[in-house]
């Protein structure tokens, strides 16, 4: 553990959005941020029938689904597939939609879609559906105090920040066991930090980003409990304990009730409109309790 008079100095190693809700991540050299987080960052939704949100909880197949981003449009692809193509702007009717407690107002994104999913999920009466930016859906106040911050289809908030060093340590502690190491990607983060020691993204109270355009200022809020979405090898969509069962033998964290945790969901306090990139420079402030 870092003491607590270093000086933080950090870059931003990687940086991803998750244009679908629980489909794999798109890694970025630079992305812009919004007051929802990254742009397109769970802009997308996949629902059942009765409007209710599936994950990889579930469905884990759904990490085989590979968006990639274009100038006006988004590509989904999948193995057996035919590429789906949706414009950014472009939405076939009204909808409503549940994430976790909250119902929203959205916009479906039409028949085409919705069966491309049922087909390649193997769930009849899949819907894709889009975030309404005219909706403003908040984090809670419980862990963002006096800010708000809005978020679209995210579980919870607008950034997840976790950092090499601590992905590191884990994979010492499964090859130790005899375990193959994993990829970033399982715990499906935002902005990747080097620089840091493992689990130091717990300790800190602010993060300052020197981005071009100006300076990006986050507050870590809530440890991330995880679900067993870690446990879904990206590559192959299939599913085996190791990954969760080795975070239970070290990373249960009592302030979120000592569920297992693994990264810190952070809120934008200034910088919205900025453009963050890898390799912009980070300095924050210890948290002390």
């Amino acid at each position: 553990m870092s003491t607590p008079e270093s000086d933080i100095h950090a870059t931003i190693a990687r940086l991803f959005v998750h244009p679908v809700k629980s489909c794999a991540g798109v890694e970025l050299t630079e992305g812009r941020l919004v007051e929802t987080g990254l742009d397109l960052d769970r802009a997308w939704m996949v629902v059942d029938a009765e409007g209710r949100f599936v994950s990889q909880r579930e469905l884990p197949r759904m990490v085989l689904v590979q968006p990639r981003i274009k100038a006006l449009e988004v590509v989904l692809r999948a193995p057996g597939m035919l590429a789906l193509h949706m414009g950014l702007n472009e939405v076939e009717k009204p909808a409503r939609a549940t994430v976790w407690r909250d119902t929203v107002d959205c916009w479906d994104m039409g028949d085409v879609a919705g069966q491309w999913f049922s087909d390649f999920l193997g769930q009849p009466g899949l819907r894709l559906v889009r975030f309404d930016p005219e909706v403003r859906r908040l984090a809670s106040r419980t862990w963002t105090g006096e800010l708000e911050a809005p978020v679209e289809f995210a579980d919870g908030f607008p950034l997840l920040v976790a950092s090499t060093a601590s992905l590191r340590e884990l994979n010492e502690k499964l090859q130790a066991a005899g375990h193959a190491p994993v990829g970033m990607e399982r715990f499906r983060p935002n902005l990747v930090l080097d620089g840091l020691e493992a689990q130091d993204e717990d300790r800190l109270a602010e993060l300052r980003i020197a981005s071009r355009d100006g300076e990006v200022v986050l507050r870590p809020v809530k440890p991330c409990p995880r679900c067993p979405i870690p446990n879904v090898d990206p590559a192959t969509g299939t599913t085996s304990p190791e990954v969760m069962d080795m975070l239970g033998t070290y990373r249960a964290n009592p302030v979120v009730d000592g569920a297992i945790a693994f990264g810190m969901n952070c809120v934008i306090v200034r910088g919205a409109g900025h453009r963050l990139r890898v390799g912009d420079a980070v300095a924050g402030d210890w948290k002390f309790d």
